[in-house]
């Protein structure tokens, strides 16, 4: 299957490149149960693509199925141009995709630094017996690691509680602080799931920011889940809608915005 879309350039300046990764005739079922119904998109490189629909909707099972945390029984996932086979989660986080959670997965009585450092766990290749004497090469590579651990922590001005255990953050700063752990990763691919879900308007407005920067000063692919249509709206370079399974709209903000079958499925109206 060969993609139609060509790179190109967003009204705001943005390059958008080639096919990062293709979801061909998706199928996952659990059971009898159908959560994802013969679903194909893909993600272009250095865009923002937003999966929206209402809860139900099988979003959450398609960005397991992304992150390796689903296997589907039909169609294939593609990234780089190489098809995946089925994969670990792990096996695909060396892949060069990270993601974040729904709900908040930290350690809670580490500190935000430590937390972040976890990000690091593909980057380091020094064994264990290095890694206890901490001498030569394990040395040098815990150094890199905390200079990478250290640009995030600033990118994402959390300096501040940069020693505070996560346990003791608001809501708020310990969605950052994921965000961070998954930054810290290196990702080509950033997969978020509803970043912005019980945040307040300020501090949607925060992460709003940080996610455009990610993607701009990064070149940071991000695929994401949000239940805000005004923020999907001013995010997005391009919007899938999901609803019972199905994919019912793909395209443009705009375009999705004017698609019936989506209103439909939002309002809950049905036309004749």
């Amino acid at each position: 299957m060969k993609d139609t879309l060509a790179p190109y350039v967003t009204p705001d300046g943005r390059q958008i490149g080639e096919t990062l990764m293709d979801m061909r005739n998706i199928t996952l079922r659990f059971g009898g149960v159908e959560a994802i119904k013969d679903i194909s998109f893909n993600i272009q490189e250095g865009e923002i693509r937003a999966i929206i629909g209402p809860n139900g909707a099988g979003k959450s099972s398609m960005l397991n199925v992304i992150s390796g945390f689903y296997n589907p029984q039909e169609g294939e996932v593609w990234f780089r141009g190489k098809k995946r086979p089925p994969m670990k989660p792990y096996q695909v986080a060396r892949l060069g995709i990270a993601r974040t959670f729904q709900n908040i997965a930290l350690f809670q009585g580490m500190s935000v630094l430590d937390n972040v450092m976890t990000g690091r766990l593909n980057h380091m290749n020094a064994g264990m017996l290095a890694q206890a004497v901490w001498r030569g090469k394990a040395e040098r590579e815990e150094v890199a690691n905390r200079e990478t651990v250290e640009k995030v922590i600033d990118f994402l001005e959390i300096q501040a509680i940069r020693k505070t255990p996560v346990g003791r953050l608001p809501y708020g700063l310990k969605k950052r602080v994921e965000l961070a752990r998954a930054l810290a990763a290196e990702p080509k691919l950033l997969l978020l799931d509803e970043p912005m879900a019980g945040m307040n308007v300020e501090e949607k407005e925060d992460m709003s920011r940080f996610i455009l920067d990610v993607n701009d000063e990064f070149g940071t692919t991000i695929a994401l889940i949000e239940h805000d249509m005004g923020v999907v709206m001013d995010l997005s370079d391009r919007v899938i809608v999901m609803d019972y399974g199905r994919k019912i709209g793909d395209g443009t903000p705009d375009e999705v915005r004017n698609n019936q079958e989506v209103i439909d499925a939002y309002l809950g109206v049905s036309h004749d």
